[in-house]
């Protein structure tokens, strides 16, 4: 995991809810944590992390995710017991 991926872990868990998270920087993420992240039809897409997975709508046409995504996106994180 590289800094800039660091960064947007503690983005996710910052409170306030950040509204700068970048998609991309979000799969990015999943991705260096070794998870995997499929594109299924439209804008779903699916991430899978230590036997926890996550279906959830990628932003569009904005990059950046809602606050209801951010939560999604905590708790599957915690739920798949990632500590850094």
């Amino acid at each position: 995991m590289n800094k800039k991926q660091r960064k947007i872990y503690d983005a996710i868990f910052a409170t306030p809810i950040r509204r700068n998270i970048i998609w991309d920087d979000v799969v990015s993420l999943v991705e260096a944590l070794g998870g995997t992240v499929i594109q299924g039809n439209g804008s779903r897409v699916r991430f899978s992390l230590n036997g926890i997975a996550l279906n959830i709508h990628s932003p569009h046409p904005q990059k950046e995710l809602k606050r209801y995504q951010i939560k999604s996106i905590r708790t599957f994180l915690t739920k798949a017991e990632v500590e850094i």
